[in-house]
This record gives structure tokens, C-alpha cells and sequence, in this order.
């Protein structure tokens, strides 16, 4: 089985469990490839791989089997970047801090590569947002897990969002910003705004205004088979884009459009969960006394 390993910093407590982790794939005859991003973090600790770990760069992963992203949401949002249409599946350890996406812990991290080597486990395909916009924008890598945003650039005016769905007038949003989240990111940047929580297979967006200066003016969830357009009046002559964590300045006046994207993210989950459980343990619903 050849396995690519992708992750962020760590601190010093977790050294063991990074060297053990690499040691159970090579004990089970994994063949494993790392990016060279967490190769150059694990060679600064010191640690001592085992032989044979190969490197690869970020825009160009070879064929593997799996993919294993050691870190937190953030660090598996980066992974998907490097998959891009190959639909590879993702394991995401989370040794950050919530992990919405990350679901399997340190703690179960042996029984999780087991699990794997045996063929124990669920494939959860998540849509993936797409922007075409002038100049590509962000190139190649022009997609995202989470969300689409629009904010403003200066700290001053607000900015004017007309929004247009299949071409049909919605709206002019006067706000900071706005949103186009996919279910899987109905629980990060649109969830801190005000938005709905959307569960993963329920074929929808949601559009959420960031600090509207309009009390009337709410989230909205649609048909995620929509093409959504935007037309933008900033007394500034840029904006900022964002697609998950990355983000570029563009002139206000840019051409832009996003839709459902023609191939998907495809997450490892383990013990038949259920997205409900996630929303209990990560925000602690039930924790009532009368429970």
C-alpha cells in the first residue's frame, strides 16, 4: 500500500506519537511518501523516519492509496489542495484543536491505520466549491472544502455584494463581506456569522452576509447545482478572495462566478459516525445538567 503523509508543526509531546505513527506504516510494508512542507518540520525535531520515506511537492502528489493529514481542519483543507481531482482518500488525525474534519484522535490513531490496512471504513464524499474568475485567480488550485469568501479590503467602508443565482437578482448585500459555504463549511466561518449548520450530503450552499448593515438581511441555503455571480461596489479599488485558507487581493471590479465543482473530497470515516455525533462532541450539545 503506498501511503502520502502531510501535516503542520507539532510540539515536543507529540514527538512520540509522530515517530510510532510512521513506524506502524512501515511495520505494515506501507510504501510512504511525505510533502516535503512536513519532511523539512520532522527533519528540524531531529526524529529518525524509517528508511525509505520518499518526499513529494504539493503541486504535484503521485498516485497513492491514502492520504494521512496529521494536524487540524486547517491542515486537511491544505491536503485537499494537494489531491485536487484524484479523489484520494483522506485521514484526518487531529492534533490541533476542534477537528470538524479531523475526526480521529491521537488516541485512536493505531487502531485507525489498522483499520485501514483492513479495509474497515466509510468513504464520505464532500462537495467542493469551484471559482472561475478573471486572471485565474488562484490558478490551478481553484477550489474549496469550506467556502468562498468576499470581504472587504480596507478597515473603513463596507462593500456593496449584488448577487445574482443562475442569473436572477437576489440581492445587493451592504456589508463586510460574504460567504459561499458548502455543508462541510456551514460549520466554520459562515457558523461564526450566523449561519445555518447544513448537514454533508444535503446537496446545498449557503450564502451568509459577514456584519450586514441590515437587520432584514439573513442566510440563505439553495441548490448547490446554482451558479452564483457577483457584481461589487468598494469605495476601496480592491478586495480581499478567499477559497478556505488561502487568500488574494483583486480589483473590485473582478469577474467571478462559483459552482459545484465536477469532483469531490473524499474523507475516511471509521465506526459507521454519524455527523450528528460530530455536532455533540464538538459543540458540546447535551451538556445540560437535566442530562
Amino acid at each position: 500500500m503506498r501511503i502520502a503523509v502531510h501535516g503542520k508543526e507539532f510540539e515536543s509531546f507529540n514527538h512520540s506519537l509522530v515517530q510510532d505513527f510512521f513506524q506502524k506504516l512501515s511495520n505494515l510494508g506501507a510504501e510512504i511518501i511525505c510533502s516535503s512542507e512536513y519532511l523539512n518540520i520532522i527533519r528540524k525535531t531531529g526524529m529518525q523516519l524509517p528508511v525509505g520515506v520518499a518526499s513529494y511537492e504539493a503541486n504535484n502528489l503521485p498516485k497513492v492509496d491514502f492520504l494521512f493529514s496529521l494536524g487540524g481542519d486547517g491542515t486537511l483543507l491544505h491536503a485537499v489542495t494537494h489531491i485536487g481531482p484524484a479523489e484520494i482518500p483522506i485521514i484526518g488525525v487531529n492534533m490541533g484543536r476542534l477537528g470538524f474534519l479531523a475526526t480521529t484522535s491521537p488516541e485512536n490513531l493505531d487502531t485507525a491505520i489498522q483499520n485501514v490496512f483492513d479495509h474497515r471504513f466509510e468513504i464520505d464524499r464532500r462537495v467542493l466549491l469551484k471559482l472561475e474568475s478573471d486572471n485565474q485567480v488562484f490558478g490551478d488550485i481553484n477550489f474549496a472544502l469550506n467556502d468562498f469568501t468576499i470581504l472587504k479590503k480596507d478597515s473603513s467602508s463596507m462593500i456593496v455584494v449584488k448577487t445574482f443565482v443562475n442569473d436572477e437578482f437576489l440581492n445587493a448585500y451592504w456589508a463586510d463581506g460574504l460567504i459561499i459555504s458548502t455543508p462541510t463549511g456551514s460549520t466554520g466561518y459562515s457558523l461564526s456569522c450566523g449561519g445555518p449548520l447544513v448537514l454533508p450530503q444535503s446537496n446545498n450552499f449557503i450564502i451568509t452576509p459577514v456584519s450586514p448593515h441590515n437587520l432584514s438581511v439573513r442566510p440563505l441555503v439553495f441548490s448547490d447545482n446554482s451558479v452564483i455571480s457577483f457584481v461589487i461596489k468598494s469605495r476601496s479599488k480592491n478586495v480581499l478572495l478567499s477559497l478556505d485558507s488561502r487568500s488574494e487581493t483583486v480589483p473590485s471590479d473582478i469577474n467571478m462566478k462559483v459552482f459545484k465543482q465536477n469532483f469531490k473530497a473524499c474523507l475516511v470515516k471509521f465506526d459507521g459516525s454519524h455527523p450528528f455525533d460530530t455536532l455533540r462532541l464538538k459543540l458540546n450539545w447535551g451538556l445540560d445538567a437535566r442530562n
